[in-house]
């Protein structure tokens, strides 16, 4: 299952010590770009794209339901895209496998901003069928850019500051959040409805090949991780990553699997669903359920708001994770989650106020929960396996807990004609980690870069 071809040496040709400043610029700016474009997608899939590429579907909740079903598509392309770049990665190392998912995503998102709309002759079936292909090209590379970036952060870190490193690539999921609906704001801010339905949600995703071009810059300076070196130096490269750690780590896909579900759920409940609840009518028209009336752009500056919360807590949970646990810090989130979901209708009815509130203390058990994951994860599994190990479980769990969060919510919301039920589920989520979590042992102490696998 293993070997030292030659090709695999000439990956760590030159190796030396990474920068500090340039593994956590790096990690960071590299995770901010793919969240940025992955984002763009969700907040126009909730704004523009129902109009767009579903024209002919009269009832508004089909089309917002079709355009989720495409939100979804990547989703499931991401457990693909963490075998593929997950291969590479443990074969050739972490620094060229990020270079190719990063150029994988980018083109994918110039690509949608340049797809005609459904409504131009000849692109009724086209248009949405081409979106497919873009969106499952960008969940192939999502699917191999988190587990790279965690291992280049977590790989390069001093001792007992692998959650705290790991928090880097953490923060660009808020960054690039904020980044991209700042974008949306001030592009709809200065166009008429009508521009920004024509051409001008295009920009966001077209602008991406600016923040790529610096992202490649940054990667392309860097050094191979001492993890990989070692495993190249003991010879134990697996053949086939994908297969060596399913028959050796079974156990770690799964429970590292379960481990995320809260976290994805959370996020995409969060951001997909309570900005459709946030924008609906009060009184809507044609059976659509009702929502709190706010504007786009309103309601847009809310969540803003509560992300910077999510940027915040995302680095405070890297030194209380390694204070006091992974396992046990997680735990203790996990309840709160749990919690939390009871809420939802409460805080929802207190007006702007209970709103925000909820905004705020959502994204802030986000980043607790978010920012210790570059670290859990990886650390269970050996080196010589450990980026298709931990690409796999966060990409599975995606698919469990976050491609079908924004269209189940819906559904439970448009069932219910209210949230409660979305914060039942959110709840259950939460239940399904939290055992999880109880069953898995305390990862803070393994011998993360030695331990380079057989």
């Amino acid at each position: 299952m293993t070997s030292s071809a030659p090709k695999v040496a000439k990956a760590v040709e030159g190796s030396g010590e990474n920068p500090r400043g340039r593994v956590i610029l790096a990690s960071l700016i590299g995770t901010s770009i793919e969240f940025y474009d992955f984002y763009i997608y969700a907040t126009a899939a909730s704004l523009v794209f129902p109009a767009l590429f579903f024209p002919n579907l009269e009832d508004p909740t089909t089309a917002l339901l079709s355009s989720f079903a495409i939100f979804g598509v990547a989703f499931v392309a991401r457990p693909v895209g963490s075998v593929l770049f997950g291969h590479f990665g443990d074969r050739i190392g972490r620094k060229a496998t990020l270079v190719a998912s990063l150029l994988t995503m980018g083109i994918a998102t110039v690509a949608i901003g340049l797809i005609p709309a459904a409504s131009t002759p000849g692109w009724i079936v086209a248009a949405p069928a081409v979106l497919v292909v873009c969106r499952f090209a960008q969940g192939l590379g999502l699917g191999g850019e988190w587990s790279g970036a965690a291992l280049l952060a977590t790989e390069n870190a001093p001792a007992g500051k692998r959650a705290i490193y790991g928090t880097f690539p953490q923060l660009g999921a808020p960054i690039g959040f904020i980044l991209a609906n700042t974008v949306f704001i001030a592009i709809s801010s200065s166009l008429t409805p009508e521009q920004f339905a024509s051409w001008g949600w295009r920009v966001p995703f077209l602008a991406s090949a600016v923040l790529v071009i610096v992202g490649l810059w940054v990667r392309l300076r860097l050094l191979e991780t001492p993890a990989f070196r070692k495993v190249v130096e003991a010879e134990v490269v697996a053949k086939v990553p994908v297969a060596h750690v399913f028959r050796t780590s079974w156990k770690q896909v799964v429970s590292g699997t379960f481990i995320m579900l809260a976290t994805y759920a959370l996020f995409y409940i969060m951001t997909t669903f309570t900005l459709n609840y946030g924008i609906a009518p009060v009184e809507p028209e044609g059976g659509a359920p009702a929502g709190l009336g706010y504007t786009k752009i309103d309601f847009l500056w809310m969540l803003i708001i509560g992300v910077v919360f999510f940027g915040i807590f995302t680095l405070v949970s890297g030194p209380l994770a390694e204070r006091f646990g992974r396992r046990k810090h997680l735990i203790a989130v996990t309840i709160a989650i749990i919690l939390f979901g009871g809420l939802f209708v409460p805080l929802f009815a207190a007006g702007h106020v209970g709103v925000q509130g909820l905004l705020i203390l959502g994204f802030t058990l986000m980043g607790l929960t978010f920012g210790p994951m570059a670290a859990v994860l990886p650390e269970l599994f050996p080196a010589n396996v450990r980026y298709t190990g931990s690409a796999v479980a966060y990409n599975l769990s995606s698919v469990l807990g976050a491609a079908v969060a924004p269209f189940i919510a819906v559904w439970l919301w448009t069932t219910a004609d209210s949230p409660v039920l979305v914060g039942v589920y959110l709840s259950a989520m939460a239940v399904i980690t939290l055992v999880a979590l109880l069953l898995e042992r305390e990862t803070r102490d393994v011998d993360y870069v030695d331990h380079v696998g057989s």
